[in-house]
């Protein structure tokens, strides 16, 4: 993997991450493959109603603008707790 392209998408979530602190969220790299980005948004950012919004234009565009390849970034911290649901869901059962 391109380490140059690694370390401008983290200078980017650099960039963003002092605006996500300021509403009690945080921002955390997963995985950059395939010019896709995945992170995971922590804190206040998991439950808020408009973290889609925030990821498009506020992380993406940032993330596009360091690194103008990045076709688009994903969220996985949704996806996480859907199989943490379901996983505690069959537990019960």
């Amino acid at each position: 993997m391109n380490t140059e392209l690694i370390d401008n998408v983290h200078k980017a979530l650099d960039e963003i991450r002092p605006f996500l602190n300021s509403d009690g969220g945080d921002i955390e790299l997963v995985e950059v493959k395939d010019n896709v980005v995945k992170v995971r948004l922590k804190g206040a950012c998991t439950s808020c109603s408009v973290n889609q919004m925030t990821l498009k234009a506020g992380v993406e565009t940032t993330v596009k603008k360091f690194v103008p390849e990045i076709i688009k970034v994903i969220d996985v911290s949704s996806q996480e707790n859907a199989g943490e649901d379901e996983s505690h869901s069959t537990e019960h059962s």
